[in-house]
Parts: structure tokens; C-alpha cells; sequence
């Protein structure tokens, strides 16, 4: 799994598609509800959006590995209980704490059996969240474990908007000119805003092992390293000072 879902730059990415039309269609009323809010699975699949994710974390690592040890790693950051017991197949779960929760959070639900991961796809009420993908197991409320997991602030975000960005310009952008939209060129801005704010120090990625030096760059304290040089003065480039 990527650092960003495909809920996640869906959100983001069909926002983008919204556009005008007739609120009656044949002489029937047409719900207007889910223009700016879904895409076309033919034209996107979820493998192309999971691609599309893997070249923007690759991204974030490149960016990032001066800084940070990477791939980062997920915390957990917020545990919950059922309120209920799940049955088999069931995709409506009452949990505590869910005001804290929105689309796109992913949930470990594990007991002492047991382990699934799943997606927040909308959350209902004050105590109710629909997953995007249906429980297969059958867990106790006494004795099941939900644990949001997620990778630190902002990194989901600059994944998904890159992931997204690329997916607009490649799909929706590419038979005019120029090939890269404002839309593409806004979401990029953003993300190199957050990777500022990251390596300038602003924004600190708790949870993640930090590498280098403290209080200045480590690329300039160290030269790149020299071949050794034999007893007798010459040198083997098999080797390192």
C-alpha cells in the first residue's frame, strides 16, 4: 500500500471534472449529486490510479531521503472499539470516536485471530462509517482492536496531489495544448510547498527516523570518498581511504 489511497486522490481528482449540464435528460430529472465527485472506472482504472501512486511516493522518497530514512513508516494515531459485534460481509460499522474519522482513513480492525485493513469511505453519523470494502471476518466488540493508521502530515496529501496531477494532465489534458493544465500545474505548487516546508524544518514528520546531521547539511562536511593508495604510492580503486 502507497502513502496515498485511491479514495483519496479520487476526492482529489474529480473535483476537477466537474462540469455543466441539463438538469433534465429525455424528460427526466437527472441527479446532479455525483457530477464533480466520481470518475469513470473505464477511463481510470484502479490500476492505473495505483501506478499513478507509486511514481508520486518514489517522488516523495527522492525528495525526502536526505532528511528522512525511507520508505516512512505508518503510525497508529487514534484506537477505537466496536459498539457493536460485526457479522460476516458487512460494511456499516459503529465505532467510538468516529467524529474524528473522514473518507480516505484507514482502519486495522484485529483481534487475537485476526487482521483487516480497510478504507473510510464515508463517515454516516455521529457513530457510524461506511468502509469502501466489505469485512470478511466476524469480530467481537469485546475483543477487537480498530486502530487508525496513517503516515504523518502532509505526506498522504503531497502523494495523492502529485498521483493526481499526473492522472489529469495524462488523461484529461493530453489531446490539447499545452498538454499540462492549470489544475495539474496548481496541485504540483502545492505539493512543493509542503516538501519546502518539510526539508526547511516547518513541518516535522513525527513517528519517522531522522538521518544526517542536526544543524547543517551532511553534504557539506564530507567530501566523496577517495581511492586508497598502496604501501607503495599507487592506488587501487578497488578500495576506500
Amino acid at each position: 500500500m502507497g502513502y496515498a489511497t485511491q479514495q483519496l486522490v479520487t476526492d482529489i481528482l474529480a473535483q476537477a471534472l466537474t462540469s455543466a449540464t441539463s438538469s433534465v435528460v429525455n424528460g427526466e430529472a437527472v441527479s446532479l449529486s455525483s457530477i464533480g465527485t466520481v470518475t469513470n472506472p473505464n477511463a481510470i482504472s484502479s490500476d492505473t490510479i495505483n501506478q499513478y501512486i507509486t511514481w508520486a511516493d518514489e517522488e516523495v522518497d527522492g525528495v525526502l531521503s536526505e532528511m528522512y530514512a525511507v520508505p516512512l513508516c505508518e503510525k497508529a494515531d487514534l484506537e477505537m472499539r466496536l459498539i457493536f459485534d460485526i457479522n460476516e460481509y458487512s460494511s456499516d460499522i459503529e465505532l467510538t470516536k468516529t467524529l474524528n474519522l473522514v473518507p480516505g482513513d484507514v482502519l486495522v480492525f484485529i483481534d487475537a485471530t485476526q487482521e483487516e485493513r480497510h478504507v473510510v469511505e464515508t463517515v454516516v453519523n455521529n457513530a457510524t462509517v461506511e468502509l469502501s470494502s466489505t469485512l470478511v471476518g466476524i469480530y467481537d466488540a469485546s475483543e477487537t482492536r480498530v486502530i487508525r493508521v496513517k503516515y504523518p502530515a502532509p505526506i498522504a496529501l503531497i502523494s495523492a496531489r502529485l498521483a493526481a496531477a499526473n492522472i489529469y494532465d495524462k488523461y484529461f489534458s493530453a489531446e490539447v495544448s499545452p498538454n499540462q493544465s492549470e489544475y495539474g500545474k496548481h496541485l504540483r505548487a502545492m505539493a512543493r510547498r509542503d516538501f519546502n516546508n518539510i526539508l526547511n524544518g516547518r513541518t516535522v514528520l513525527h513517528g519517522q527516523r531522522r538521518i544526517g546531521h542536526r544543524f547543517f547539511n551532511p553534504n557539506l562536511r564530507d567530501r566523496y570518498r577517495l581511492p586508497g593508495a598502496d604501501s607503495d604510492g599507487s592506488r587501487d580503486i578497488g578500495e576506500t581511504s
